[in-house]
């Protein structure tokens, strides 16, 4: 059977870290926390689950932290989970057989994420996310807001599924690490401008976010994904403008991505 350590990033989670450990504590051998400076009870609340719990000071870069996080694994795979993800009892015990059956050839083990959940706790997003990587390979988040873990190698996919749980949401936090990034003189990617115009938008900046958003499909690099639904979040901002003519331009040319090669 295979060890797992699990390395979690946290700031102010006492609402819903002890849930998560709890969702987590049997299926993992190892629990690191890695603190970026909680001003309330979280670090009390880690210290009941395990006594690995480190200090990292915030730099404005996700990836720069769970990139640190990872660095205190000490077992054969690392589990990563945000404090506001749980897993679902039925989930928990496809893990657990996972965990006693996977081949330790394996690389990186790929998991459903159920991202939103209406109230009857039905999924309505759902996508897949590396989420069990062999430690031995140092695999490199990427990006400083919404970031990705590089992997690469022999890569199956599992029913598993994580669950996010949010229970507010924390408005501005991402806004200001990219306006951070603008005032240092960062040169945005593809996937920078698209993420930027997301956060935008969902802080009612409309007109800015329109731009970003056209900055990434003015360039040829990125991914198919993002340009098609920075045609999409962009209709959604004309459509808040009162822009009805623009809103149905913007969703056809959505199309124009979805065109096989």
């Amino acid at each position: 059977m295979i060890t797992i350590s699990l390395c979690m990033i946290v700031k102010n989670e006492e609402e819903v870290l002890a849930r998560c450990l709890d969702s987590a504590k049997d299926i993992v051998d190892e629990i690191n926390i890695i603190d970026t400076g909680s001003e309330d009870q979280t670090v009390e609340i880690a210290k009941r689950y395990t006594d690995r719990i480190f200090h990292f000071p915030w730099t404005g870069s996700f990836s720069e932290a769970r990139n640190h996080a990872f660095t205190y694994a000490t077992k054969e795979y690392i589990l990563y989970l945000d404090a506001d993800d749980v897993i679902l009892e039925e989930d928990r015990r496809q893990f657990l057989e996972l965990k006693k059956t996977l081949n330790p050839a394996v690389d990186s083990v790929s998991m459903f994420y159920n991202a939103g959940t209406d109230e009857f706790g039905n999924v309505t997003l759902r996508y897949r996310r590396n989420r069990l990587i062999k430690t031995a390979r140092n695999f490199q988040w990427r990006g400083d807001v919404h970031n990705y873990l590089e992997v690469s190698g022999y890569i199956i996919n599992s029913d598993v599924a994580i669950t996010h749980k949010k229970t507010r949401h924390k408005v501005g936090r991402n806004l200001q690490i990219y306006e951070r990034k603008i005032e240092r003189g960062d040169k945005f990617s593809p996937r920078d401008y698209f993420y930027y115009g997301n956060e935008l938008r969902e802080n009612g900046h409309y007109e800015k976010a329109i731009d970003n958003y056209q900055k990434n499909l003015d360039l040829a690099e990125g991914w198919v994904e993002d340009k098609i639904n920075a045609c999409i979040n962009m209709a959604d901002c004309y459509r808040f403008l009162g822009d009805l003519k623009k809103e149905l331009e913007a969703l056809c040319k959505s199309f124009d991505y979805g065109k096989p090669t």
